[in-house]
């Protein structure tokens, strides 16, 4: 069983962590927290030592105390891998995470041993500035106006899904959206619009797995096969009957898929 840790300074942010070995890093997306990686945790631990975060403003980490840019999640990843006295890590990132992964390789290539980008993109370039603004008040108008992140929950995991019907991983993406924290949950949101990643994907040098769900709808596969077709030597593999939380709604599939993935580059 995991063990969680919790790293200063503030904002303190709690870990989940297990294993020995190679440090492997998983990264939830802006709806989720470390819970979400509890299927797959167990798996990595037989070879690594793996460990999942809450980022700040979510579940056990402490809130920010001012406004959140997205590279402070970056810069929230160098304490990580600072605590664990690694010089490198296998980052796992899925949708919010898998940004904060590039962003983290931008900063540091040398400290990034391998990148799995699941289920994510590279960013709002696509839209305009006032898209952009009305990405976020769509998203933050039912949260304004009093309802609490229990309250949105059912809804948004049913948008996330890839099949309804898969009751113990919607049961599962409910929870996660239950435990949101508005406030922390808004800046995420706004910080990550804000953030363009596109220009970086072209200097990516590590070894590099892109993973998508095929009933995503949120990031489909034709945004994984774009980004795999950007990164020199980039694997890409699609993940049968999951949607946009692959790793929960196909946890043997992806648990499977990405050690394969590790096991390569550690011989």
């Amino acid at each position: 069983m995991w063990t969680t840790t919790r790293i200063g300074p503030s904002p303190a942010l709690a870990l989940d962590e297990m294993g020995r070995g190679p440090l492997v890093v998983f990264l939830h997306g802006v709806g989720g927290n470390r819970s979400n990686w509890h299927d797959n945790l167990p798996a990595f631990a037989a070879y690594f030592h793996a460990v999942a975060w809450d980022a700040r403003g979510y579940g056990g980490s402490e809130d920010p105390a001012g406004p959140v840019a997205f590279t402070d999640y970056r810069d929230d990843l160098f304490r990580v891998l600072d605590h664990f006295g690694a010089e490198r890590a296998h980052l796992v990132g899925l949708s919010m995470g898998g940004r904060i992964a590039l962003a983290f390789h931008a900063a540091a290539p040398e400290r990034v041993a391998s990148l799995t980008l699941c289920d994510t993109h590279l960013g709002f370039r696509h839209l305009s500035a006032e898209d952009r603004a009305k990405f976020i008040a769509k998203r933050a108008e039912p949260l304004l106006a009093g309802k609490t992140p229990a309250d949105i929950a059912p809804r948004l995991a049913r948008t996330l899904i890839g099949d309804p019907a898969h009751t113990e991983a919607l049961a599962k993406l409910v929870a996660s959206m239950e435990a949101l924290r508005t406030a922390p949950y808004l800046a995420a949101i706004r910080a990550s619009t804000e953030e363009d990643l596109d220009p970086l994907v072209e200097g990516v040098a590590v070894p590099t797995l892109v993973l998508a769900g095929a009933l995503d709808r949120v990031t489909p596969p034709s945004l994984a096969e774009a980004i795999v077709a950007r990164i020199a030597g980039a694997k890409l593999a699609i993940i049968e009957d999951a949607g946009h939380l692959s790793n929960i709604e196909a946890p043997e599939a992806f648990n499977r898929v990405v050690l394969a993935f590790l096991a390569e580059i550690e011989g």
